[in-house]
């Protein structure tokens, strides 16, 4: 019986001792367990602070990529507006610029034309006036002529009014 009961007694202590150092071991895993139950708590609140996070800049950028967009958009509008204001000033510069460049040649030819017309007159001019010259020249030839012979004749008369002058006071002197 003393046997047994010490047996027993022994198996009672081997057991507390067990159940002690599952007690100490169950102590240890739970501080462990409430050490991870608040790396996750603080993990979580980290990952939905992330979350709200994420989703306000997710919501930013879809504002600012609308807001871009529509920037964009109005920008390429502009763009087109302008495009077709040049487009169309274009267009209206290049027909000014065939009319210019078809008065130019209008302006050239009838140029030309007065030109050989100018030429034409000036030439006919220096004809007449070489001809004129000429007629000029003749006719002061034939006038110093008329003159010589007027001199000659005067000349001549004067000597025949002269020899009747002397006649006549012959003649009255003898009368």
């Amino acid at each position: 019986g003393v046997f047994m009961y010490n047996h027993l007694q022994q198996k009672v202590r081997n057991a507390e001792a067990l159940a002690q150092k599952y007690k100490q071991q169950q102590e240890a895993l739970s501080a462990q367990l409430q050490v991870v139950y608040e790396h996750r708590s603080r993990l979580e609140r980290s990952l939905q602070k992330e979350r709200g996070e994420h989703k306000k800049t997710k919501e930013d950028f879809l504002v600012y990529k609308l807001e871009a967009q529509e920037a964009l958009n109005k920008e390429k509008q502009d763009s087109m507006n302008r495009y077709g204001a040049l487009s169309s000033q274009h267009k209206i510069l290049k027909n000014q610029h065939e009319d210019v460049k078809k008065q130019l040649l209008d302006l050239q030819l009838q140029h030309n034309s007065l030109k050989l017309e100018h030429r034409k007159t000036l030439e006919t001019h220096s004809q007449k006036y070489a001809q004129l010259q000429q007629e000029k020249d003749s006719e002061v030839t034939n006038l110093q002529d008329t003159v010589f012979k007027l001199r000659e004749e005067s000349k001549l008369l004067r000597k025949a009014h002269q020899e009747v002058h002397s006649q006549l006071l012959n003649a009255q002197v003898t009368l």
